[in-house]
């Protein structure tokens, strides 16, 4: 049995796409959060593959899964024993903008190495996942998801032109860790949906070299750089000033990106305690993310208006193994 975090996006999301970090490299911080994708692996009896997800599915063939991604990280990874079980569980649904995808790839693969006794570093183990979702099924998203899952923490990424990525701690005091812990607050939209249709618009005018996605997604890539330098320096309130930069930048990167109900909860907390504020993930729903200074009355305020808050606190371990 293997986990895999879920992540939020603090900064510089957007720039891990292909179609924009080969030609001018990205940038962005991301946390690793105690929520988490788990996948439990069985070898069964009958030479079956026999796979529990939301549906159900029992084959004779690798190549007759219906789900892609295990199907191509059973490919991937040259499994050969049809003697199998695979089921997935998460404490989050799919399409809430937390990198569940990616989250189940990476602990699906950790799952795959530790049955074929191989040993895997994080880097590799999110690089398969990445070449999995992008290269093979040809899904228009970045790297962040894939990378923050396998290494956890809150990380920094650059993603270099020839595909490479790198990675480090951010840098922040342990009481710096435990204020961003306690006034970040994540309410649940009440909606979903799949990332690839709103990246998709990104992905195209950025391999267009359309000029006004350009420039957004450069200055969304030094929002990213200014908030590791305001969070390393302890600076919350700069850290929720540049929040609400990137959410007005993100909002103009596509017409899906929020609705006139989203934006109406986003005002709704600002005017109630709020300090920053923005949609994670992709965009068009799934949830928002508060720097609060009064959490009890942003708490009431979107309780009131009918969204559940998630509780969290920051993962520090990665894609691991259970049970083996």
């Amino acid at each position: 049995m293997t986990r895999s975090p879920l992540r939020i996006s603090l900064g510089g999301g957007g720039t891990d796409l292909p179609s924009y970090y080969q030609d001018h490299s990205g940038f962005l911080v991301a946390a690793a959060i105690d929520k988490y994708v788990y996948v439990l692996m069985h070898y069964r009896f009958v030479p079956r593959i026999l796979l529990k997800y939301s549906q159900m599915e029992e084959v004779d063939r690798i190549e007759d899964i219906k789900h892609p991604l295990i199907r191509e990280a059973l490919r991937l990874v040259g499994w050969k024993d049809l003697r199998l079980e695979i089921a997935s569980m998460a404490d989050v649904p799919a399409g809430t903008g937390l990198g569940s995808s990616g989250s189940f790839t990476t602990a699906l693969l950790k799952a795959l190495h530790v049955g074929m006794k191989n040993l895997v570093h994080p880097g590799e183990l999110a690089e398969q996942a990445c070449r999995i979702e992008i290269d093979i099924l040809n899904e228009p998203i970045g790297k962040q998801d894939q990378y923050i899952a396998a290494y956890g923490g809150i990380t920094c990424f650059r993603f270099l032109p020839n595909g490479q990525v790198e990675a480090w701690p951010l840098k922040i005091s342990q009481r710096t860790l435990y204020d961003m812990e306690d006034h970040l607050l994540l309410f649940f939209t009440r909606s979903t949906r799949k990332a690839g249709a709103i990246l998709k618009e990104q992905d195209v005018k950025s391999k267009a070299n359309d000029a006004n996605m350009v420039a957004n997604l450069h200055f969304v890539k030094q929002l990213g750089r200014d908030i590791k330098e305001a969070l390393e320096a302890g600076d919350l309130k700069r850290f929720g000033e540049l929040m609400i930069a990137h959410w007005e930048y993100k909002k103009a990167r596509s017409s899906s990106m929020s609705d006139d109900q989203i934006n109406h909860w986003y005002e709704l907390a600002m005017s109630n305690g709020a300090l920053g504020g923005k949609l994670v993930g992709a965009g068009g729903g799934g949830f928002l993310l508060f720097l609060c200074e009064n959490q009890a009355r942003v708490r009431r305020v979107m309780a009131d208006e009918g969204l559940e808050e998630v509780r969290f606190r920051f993962d520090f371990e990665g894609t691991r193994v259970l049970i083996q």
